[in-house]
């Protein structure tokens, strides 16, 4: 059996160069030594895996190279550099801070600082993980450092900054690492896989950098339990088999389900996901995070946000274009809710499938959000069908004999513009196959009047009116969608009976409590307060019903919070209960005659 060496060991890189994303650090470095203004102590912090211990090293083998290149880096041919890379050199002590963390720990080190380098002009301390330091050891170490001998260089390199004392930190010169860039860990896997004869897909290699969250020591852990697993073809299936990864297409096909509200499909996907052994959280986050990318996709400036290969940012954008962002953003609402609650729901799986639901039916309620129905942005794509109820109005049955403009036309001419007092208009059989036209806004003040034209539409209506239901009529037959004004009174009607229905008292309260008014084809809606904003905002329902009982399916509503609406705290408050005598007191004040027949009747008040 070969002697085989991780990849995190043997391409760990021996010069600043070679260090991935942590630029900043690197040059920084290499300046100090260029300009001879090293610092006597450096603290090396950022999460794990992103190179502090490694530019420790390189920082420590630097220093006491005797024939530096022209960039300030090591010539690893010297016998410093020789002996440093046999773990032979005296010049550099490491000290693992995890177990040695007692105060006669740091006291031995304190010793050891005492006695000069042997060869070279540098003597360098690295302990590594510094804040599992005890505190006593901490303060035995704050003198060493502060006033160490010119040839000592401490190197102090942790995953948790905020453990480490203050009077730490104050002596030291502080480097931050930042987590590696997706892009950054594929290009470094990318020259690796050159190096050993392996052929990988890009998209593995980005799942991979993915799933090491900017630590690079991980990615090579997974990069040799892939190739472990694989071989010498490193495929994108084998690599999310391997890492329990859920498929990109998975979250593509349920989005797909959701623009064309195809809820068959989008149960199947989620089964199939389940008898994968995915969990329903997982499930959730990854399509949350899926939403936001499509939502990032939106816009040119955002693009670049997509840490993603070229080939699954372009299904993104093609995704995207047919997404408005009011699905996205209702979608990501319910799925955020979803997540929060998923702990705490009894039946899991059932707490996602609702949550998919909504989603599906997200581009009905987007369309209830009330800037992308300015917009026009709720629509659906012209290439998607979309499985909405068809509330156009049936369209009148053509007749040989008499047509509905003849109709019109011949009650226009026995009326001579006047309204007749009441009479109903006589209807052939022929006629009656034309549907009842449908109830326009008038402005008569007799009620009795309106209800009998509710029950008999056909009873004769005034010439306005006429003029109105014959363009409607003429436009149905063009195939045009006509404008006409929401009668505020039916509109009001339809409100009420909602809220009526509705099984919630609190929601029939906050419906009612609602101010509602109209211009043109705009329902304006004024709330109190932003929650029952949002409340009315999730009655799907309701907005249907207004559709399709004004037979107006593009419909527009516009919701505002009015704060002067909201109730005092005063008003709120609970009355102050009155005692039998304060009542007794007040129907005196009120009407003097009610002593004067308690007296007579001998009658006494009752103490409370």
């Amino acid at each position: 059996m070969g002697n085989f060496v991780v990849s995190a060991r043997k391409y760990r890189p021996n010069k600043f160069n070679e260090v991935v994303g942590q630029g900043h650090v690197s040059q920084t470095l290499k300046n100090a030594l260029q300009n001879d203004h090293l610092a006597h102590a450096f603290l090396f912090c950022g999460p794990r895996g992103v190179g502090k211990t490694t530019c420790a090293r390189i920082l420590a083998k630097t220093i006491n190279c005797t024939n530096k290149t022209a960039d300030f880096e090591a010539c690893g041919e010297c016998n410093s550099c020789t002996s440093f890379e046999e773990n032979a050199s005296f010049n550099v002590i490491e000290l693992d801070a995890a177990s040695n963390n007692s105060v006669e720990h740091i006291r031995a080190l304190n010793e050891q600082v005492r006695f000069q380098p042997q060869q070279g002009r540098y003597k360098v301390f690295i302990i590594d993980e510094v804040h599992m330091l005890s505190q006593s050891a901490f303060n035995a170490f704050l003198k060493t450092l502060e006033e160490p001998p010119p040839y000592a260089i401490f190197i102090l390199a942790t995953t948790e900054k905020h453990k480490i004392i203050p009077t730490i930190l104050s002596r030291c010169q502080i480097f931050d690492f930042k987590r590696i860039q997706i892009k950054d860990i594929i290009k470094h896997l990318e020259g690796i896989c050159e190096t050993e004869k392996i052929v990988a897909e890009p998209e593995a290699l980005h799942v991979i950098a993915q799933k090491a969250d900017g630590a690079l020591r991980d990615a090579l852990s997974i990069f040799d339990r892939i190739v472990s697993f694989s071989g010498d073809k490193i495929s994108y299936k084998d690599v999310i088999d391997n890492l329990n990864v859920l498929d990109y297409d998975y979250f593509f096909k349920i989005v797909d389900a959701f623009l064309t509200e195809n809820l068959p499909d989008l149960l199947n996907t989620y089964d199939l996901i389940q008898r994968n052994g995915f969990e329903g959280d997982i499930v959730i986050l990854g399509l949350a995070e899926h939403l936001r990318n499509l939502l990032v996709s939106k816009d040119e400036k955002t693009i670049a946000l997509l840490e993603l290969s070229e080939n699954l940012k372009l299904k993104y954008l093609q995704q995207a274009r047919l997404c408005s962002n009011g699905l996205l953003l209702t979608a990501l609402h319910i799925a955020n809710d979803c997540d929060v609650n998923y702990p705490r729901a009894r039946n899991k799986r059932l707490h996602v499938e609702i949550a998919l639901c909504k989603m599906a039916y997200a581009q009905r309620q987007s369309a209830t959000s009330f800037s992308d129905v300015k917009n026009g942005a709720h629509q659906a794509a012209p290439n998607l069908e979309k499985k909405t109820p068809d509330l156009s109005p049936i369209p009148p049955i053509p007749n040989k004999e008499i047509s509905s403009n003849s109709v019109l036309n011949k009650t226009v001419e026995k009326t001579n513009g006047k309204i007749p007092e009441q009479k109903s208009v006589q209807v052939s059989d022929t006629e009656k196959l034309i549907p009842s036209p449908p109830i326009v806004e008038t402005t008569s003040p007799n009620p009795v009047f309106d209800l009998e034209k509710k029950r008999n539409p056909l009873s004769t209506p005034k010439l306005s009116s006429l003029s109105s239901l014959k363009e409607k009529i003429l436009a149905k037959e063009a195939g045009i969608k006509t404008i006409t004004n929401i009668d505020l009174a039916d509109l009001l009607e339809i409100w009420e009976n909602y809220a009526k229905k509705n099984d919630s008292p609190s929601v029939r309260n906050i419906l009612r409590s609602a101010d509602i008014d109209v211009d043109r084809t705009i329902i304006k809606i004024r709330v109190a307060k932003k929650l029952h904003k949002e409340i009315i905002q999730q009655e799907v329902e309701l907005f249907e019903n207004l559709r399709e009982a004004l037979e107006m399916p593009n419909l527009e509503f516009n919701m505002v919070i009015d704060k002067s609406m909201v109730i005092p705290d005063d008003l709120e408050k609970p009355k102050k209960l009155w005692t039998i005598k304060e009542k007794y007191e007040t129907m005196v004040e009120v009407n003097p005659l009610v002593h004067e027949l308690r007296m007579r009747l001998d009658l006494k008040i009752d103490s409370d």
